[in-house]
């Protein structure tokens, strides 16, 4: 089944779904610089830290979120309708939002692309476009961190006995220089839901899609850091290739470098279509930073 997601309108003040449809992307798909991402420099200056020390930073947090911010992903434990009115409520006030609206989908570690044997990262899982239904296109990868098509479609897809999935909503907080932020070295908004811990201190098998909406003004980034695979989304086009089980990479998008190749005009509004994959114990890392001011929720089917 699919989730409808409604967003607290300020010109109308009442809920309305929003229902908005990608921009025509250019005719041919850009093509990446050496960084096989967005052509921006990786600014992984944290890379290199060994698991030990990254194991240990994320037990510094049971409750699933960094102790520097007080934030939390809220999930609508009831699965089905769309988000809370509350959530969004709190998320947007009487503005677009800055926070961002998804669908969680909780898997159990005995899915063949969970908890697997070969890992690090996997360049190539997706193709360079989006689908025609807005999911990523698989593609096989380099590293056989996944078993084949079969088992990725269900990664982002409602699979019945598979995966369950839950509206989630992770909000931004301001920070410095316009910049809003969410950050977590202990993400396991899973914990307890869906098929549990299954014995383990977190839940930390799960997929999050989110399919949103912003105003392209000029002078936009968007930072993800984290682990396990990422796929980012501009315009229907791929600007972050994280895929694979490993330890946090990050990855800037500089939306004026990138905006002749993908086809942004200033003044218009494009889609930033965001894919995550958790699959492996022991850590969750995920962190947002943008000066993106502007997220507008999309319907995820």
């Amino acid at each position: 089944m699919g989730f409808n997601v409604f967003v607290k309108s300020s010109s109308l003040g009442a809920l309305a779904l929003i229902a908005i449809g990608c921009a025509p992307p250019p005719a041919q798909p850009p093509q990446f610089g050496v960084t096989g991402n967005s052509g921006i420099p990786n600014d992984d200056g944290e890379d290199e830290e060994d698991e030990d020390s990254m194991e240990e930073s994320a037990g510094q947090s049971d409750d699933g979120v960094d102790s520097a911010n007080d934030t939390t992903p809220r999930l609508d434990l009831g699965g089905g309708g769309g988000v809370d009115e509350g959530v969004i409520d709190e998320s947007y006030g009487e503005d677009c939002g800055n926070a961002l609206i998804g669908i969680l989908r909780d898997f159990q570690s005995g899915h063949p692309d969970f908890e697997p044997t070969n890992v690090g990262e996997d360049p190539g899982l997706v193709a360079q476009t989006l689908g025609a239904d807005f999911k990523p296109v698989y593609m096989g990868g380099t590293t056989g961190t996944t078993t084949g098509a079969a088992g990725f479609d269900q990664w982002f897809r409602d699979v019945s006995g598979v995966n369950m999935p839950f509206p989630i909503a992770i909000p931004l907080t301001t920070g410095e220089a316009g910049t809003y932020i969410y950050d977590s070295r202990a993400f396991f908004p899973a914990d307890g839901v869906g098929f549990g811990n299954e014995g383990l201190p977190h839940n930390f098998h799960f997929t999050l899609e989110i399919h949103t909406e912003f105003p392209y003004t000029g002078g936009e980034l968007f930072t993800f850091r984290g682990d396990d695979d990422v796929f980012v989304y501009v315009n229907g086009f791929l600007a972050v290739d994280l895929g694979g089980v490993h330890l946090p990479l990050s990855r800037t998008i500089d939306m004026d470098a990138i905006a002749a190749a993908y086809g942004l005009e200033v003044g218009k509004s494009y889609t930033l279509d965001f894919f995550f994959a958790e699959r492996r114990t022991n850590l969750s890392n995920f962190r947002v930073e943008t000066s993106i001011a502007c997220f507008v929720p999309r319907p995820i089917g």
